[in-house]
């Protein structure tokens, strides 16, 4: 310790008082490492370690649209098949939970087994000022879809504090994909000039600089702004920061393809076969003399020639500034990134079977083109419309390598959610932990105050997990930074069997995909699902009385079944669904329209166009959603829905039980163990695209025995929701 005494007798001054001690006493305490440190408020060196379960929700083995094949299969089926081994995953929810169980969870044993994770490229919200909100096209118009309550809270985390929140964010998951990484693996990370600087601090400290391999700037086209108006340089690229986690990478130079006019200039072949730049007479004089100091003029007995050869007739070396890959025009989500770009660095370090992964999916770009580069893949998202949008483009992508029959590797739909209420947002964590949880109950207890409010109930206490009563209902609320899990839904209805409960509201912002909400009719529950509103924490609107707490969706399908003796074929029609969304407040919308402009707003179920006359005032409203399928995107159908149990693996002790909760676990000491569900096996599908709007609604058939059988139907409305209904046939 280098202190001297006056600088003894101030520091502990300051201590008394509760006073921070100015930055030069960390160097002054403290022996640094490095030279160059980034330092922000609340840094610190946790790392969240929990392993939660992998939930699978739907596994989709073969793209089938317009058929279902038979049992038998053609001797001359020549299409693409399913590589055994390997299912690739796509994961919803927070990726740092994610990345923590993919870390120290069954899973990693899974990837280890795949040869390691060989390659991270992520792309994270590194715009302070983005709007997450989806256009969503229905009634012929287009509609903003506003971002969902946990979206709004993990955008929250990450922008709070401006720079400071967004880099403790992105330093803990990145801390948690370089455990994650093989030794030979390496990360991409894509961001702009906001956070180019801070984020390369990070790396460096994380990946160790000497691991630093490229800064590569992604030129992403011309300027075509009104550069009259700016004063500053127009802003028309982003940075990509290439680490590798060691020396020993993969890694192979990629080539730019020669423009026509590149190629048209080295026509002049040698005796040696390598092209070379035109004949020197071409050249001015000047061109000529500076060749000559260059070094770069041979003579001949045809007389003085250039020594300039093309490198490479397949290509151009590529350098750090990539300049030969536009940004899209036509893009299918706010972020989305060009498939040539991630091309270009799946091919520079992986090869083939390789593991890829992107924890910001996104739209999908990551995965597309590692699948159709043939490397295996794991993806994840925090927003269930991304999750959807890469379903979507990944079976389309299953049926565009089946037809040109290529191999395909099947993929599962994960959940992963945080199932202890205690994690409640917002906690500061350089608490104590019994400040913690003090924080933790008083603000859960606030939550519900306010959801039970807006809801008209009044609270009750003398129930495990029912915090409210509305008129003869009992009320349960979920979390709200987190969605309404299935094992949540199972206390619920274990609660209500226990106590002879018969009629019960379970309200949350958000659902977990899979749930199947009409299982627990066959209880003889009454039990009621609800969404509750983002306008809930608009104050308000909760004393005018505008919040409406909306019914899940419903859906209803009808077995079509033919043919006679044991083996007959079944097909499903969906016949009806329903949504009830709520998301604008729409007095207040009216009050404060323009005279003569409009705006498109959602109430009840219905999207409906409100225009106030320019000279009149008066208001019009017209309903654009004119038929229930406007709500499908997606639909699906599993003719055997009991067929495939899901199990997942829960750590255990040594003796063999399950591992109580708080208790240290090792790696890879898990215990197989049946969640009472099914994993939905997805056999036909039919979903929209850009460029085909229509939708089919009645499945292929399917070839099946004869008996009663449950066949699983999910839809996905135009936001990314879905609804699963299981129905009894009787074949």
């Amino acid at each position: 310790m280098r202190l001297t005494d006056n600088e003894k007798r101030d520091a502990i001054k300051l201590i008394q008082e509760g006073k921070a001690l100015p930055d030069r006493y960390r160097f002054l305490l403290f022996d640094q490492d490095r030279e160059v440190e980034l330092v922000w408020n609340g840094k610190t060196n946790r790392v969240e370690n929990t392993v939660l379960p992998f939930q699978t929700i739907e596994h989709i083995d073969e793209p089938r649209s317009e058929e279902v094949k038979k049992n038998q299969m053609t001797m001359f089926d020549d299409s693409g098949r399913q590589i055994s081994g390997w299912t690739n995953k796509l994961i919803w929810g927070d990726n740092k939970f994610i990345l923590s169980s993919l870390k120290n969870g069954p899973l990693r044993q899974q990837i280890e087994e795949a040869g390691g994770l060989k390659l991270i490229y992520i792309d994270p919200p590194f715009d302070v000022g983005a709007d997450f909100s989806m256009k969503v096209e229905i009634g012929g118009e287009e509609f903003t879809k506003k971002p969902s309550v946990i979206e709004e809270i993990a955008y929250r985390d990450t922008w709070g504090q401006g720079a400071d929140s967004f880099i403790a964010m992105i330093y803990e998951r990145l801390r948690l994909m370089h455990d994650l990484l093989a030794d030979d693996g390496s990360i991409y990370v894509h961001c702009d000039w906001r956070l180019s600087c801070h984020l390369r601090l990070v790396l460096d400290e994380i990946f160790g600089s000497n691991n630093f391999q490229n800064e590569i700037i992604w030129r992403k086209g011309s300027f075509f702004g009104p550069s009259n108006k700016l004063r500053q340089f127009p802003k028309n690229h982003d940075t990509i920061f290439y680490y590798s986690k060691s020396d020993n990478r993969i890694f192979e130079l990629p080539r730019e393809e020669y423009k026509e006019a590149t190629l048209k200039q080295y026509k002049y072949k040698d005796e040696r076969g390598k092209y070379r730049l035109q004949e020197l007479r071409d050249y001015s004089n000047t061109s000529i003399e500076k060749f000559k100091v260059e070094g770069l003029i041979e003579t001949t007995t045809s007389g003085l020639k250039l020594k300039q050869y093309l490198d490479d007739k397949s290509g151009k070396v590529v350098e750090t500034v990539w300049n030969d890959i536009n940004r899209l025009t036509n893009i299918r989500y706010p972020t989305e990134k060009p498939e040539k770009l991630l091309e270009r660095i799946i091919l520079a370090s992986t090869s083939e079977n390789d593991l890829v992964a992107d924890f910001f999916v996104g739209s999908g770009t990551t995965l597309a083109v590692a699948e159709k580069l043939n490397r295996k893949w794991i993806g994840s998202d925090l927003g269930r419309f991304g999750i959807h949008t890469t379903r979507k483009r990944m079976i389309g992508v299953q049926r565009e390598l089946k037809e040109s029959g290529k191999d395909y590797r099947a993929f599962e739909i994960l959940n992963i959610s945080r199932y202890e209420r205690e994690h409640y947002i917002g906690v500061n964590e350089n608490l104590s932990e019994e400040e913690q949880e003090q924080v933790r109950k008083r603000k859960e207890n606030e939550f519900i105050h306010l959801i039970l409010s807006a809801y008209k109930a009044e609270a009750v206490d003398s129930f495990n997990n029912f915090v409210g009563k509305k008129q003869d209902r009992l009320v349960a609320v979920g979390p709200v930074n987190t969605p309404v899990t299935s094992s949540f839904v199972s206390r619920i209805v274990k609660e209500c069997l226990d106590k002879g409960i018969s009629k019960a509201d379970v309200l949350g912002f958000e659902y977990e995909m899979g749930i199947k909400f009409e299982e627990t009719k066959k209880q003889g529950i009454d039990l009621r699902f609800r969404v509750i509103p983002n306008e809930v924490f608009d104050k308000k609107a909760v004393e005018r009385g505008h919040i409406k707490f909306h019914d899940v969706a419903y859906l209803e399908a009808t077995p079509i079944v033919k043919g006679r003796g044991n083996m007959k074929t079944l097909a499903i029609e969906l016949s009806d669904f329903g949504v009830f969304y709520t998301q604008d407040d729409i007095p207040a919308i009216e009050e404060s329209l323009r005279n003569g402009s409009s705006k498109i707003i959602l109430d009840s179920g219905q999207v409906v166009k409100i225009t106030k006359d320019k000279e009149t005032e008066i208001i019009e409203r017209e309903v654009l959603t004119q038929k229930w399928t406007d709500w499908i995107d997606y639909w699906s159908v599993d003719f055997d829905y009991e067929s495939r149990k899901e199990f997942i693996r829960a750590p255990k002790t040594n003796d063999g039980n399950l591992l109580e909760k708080g208790k240290e676990q090792s790696l890879f000491e898990f215990e197989q163990v049946w969640t009472g569900s099914y994993i939905f096996e997805n056999e036909w599908q039919s979903f929209r695209t850009k460029k085909d709007r229509d939708i089919e609604l009645v499945s292929a058939e399917k070839e099946v025995p004869t008996g009663r059988r449950k066949v699983a139907v999910k839809v996905v409305d135009i936001f990314g929701n879905d609804t699963t209904k299981i129905i009894e046939v009787n074949v």
